[in-house]
């Protein structure tokens, strides 16, 4: 696995096409053969919004610059209200020019 690097910014988390919150985000990405690209990290929201997304399938977070993100939650709550760790299954760039160090 090769460290690609972290992306950050803000954008609208939505499930199956329904706007949720506007949450901000920071994620370190790292590729893995034989050709994904796979990330972690966390988003940060609004108190009180961990429960509307707690359970939820098909979760994204388009990013201001346009990126669409496909996001999985830990299936505990957070340890603040406000921050939970992710995981992104897709969307993400496979070009180490766009990730910083």
């Amino acid at each position: 696995m090769q460290y690609l690097g972290r992306i950050s910014g803000s954008g609208m988390l939505t499930c199956n096409g329904e706007e949720i919150v506007r949450a901000s985000y920071d994620i370190e990405g790292f590729f893995r053969k034989p050709k994904s690209v796979i990330g972690t990290g966390e988003v940060r929201f609004p108190a009180g919004t961990w429960n509307q997304l707690a359970g939820r399938k098909d979760v994204q977070l388009l990013t201001d610059d346009g990126r669409v993100l496909d996001l999985g939650f830990v299936k505990t709550p957070p340890h603040n209200d406000d921050t939970t760790y992710i995981d992104v299954t897709g969307g993400l760039p496979a070009t180490p020019g766009l990730w910083r160090s």
